[in-house]
């Protein structure tokens, strides 16, 4: 009699056991799902990584146009081949040199 009361007690803790499982196992499937949805990798974050790239592929062309103009200036400033128009635009402009007979007038720039 004592062994079968013993018996009866380990399926109910194999039960206990199983549920409890299965109720951590949930529990962790439930957190991925959640992670899935809302997560830094998530559905929602699609929404904010495509909206971010779109601006960053803008910022990116600017750059690229400023890279192109900077790399023209360089090609006009060459040793050996310097336009003289650009050298006499830098040199006002940087040392304040105007000959007497000129006139400086300063122009707001159109954006």
């Amino acid at each position: 009699m004592i062994q079968g009361g013993m018996n009866a007690i380990h399926p109910r803790r194999d039960i206990m056991r199983e549920r409890l499982v299965n109720a951590g196992a949930l529990i962790i499937l439930l957190a991925i799902g959640a992670l899935a949805l809302v997560g830094p990798s998530g559905l929602l974050a699609w929404g904010e990584d495509s909206a971010r790239l779109t601006q960053y592929e803008g910022r990116i062309a600017q750059l690229r146009a400023r890279e192109a103009e900077l790399q023209n200036r360089k090609a006009l400033l060459a040793p050996g081949n310097v336009d003289p128009d650009l050298a006499s635009e830098l040199l006002r402009r940087d040392l304040n040199v105007a000959h007497p007979d000129e006139y400086v007038m300063e122009l707001e720039e159109q954006p």
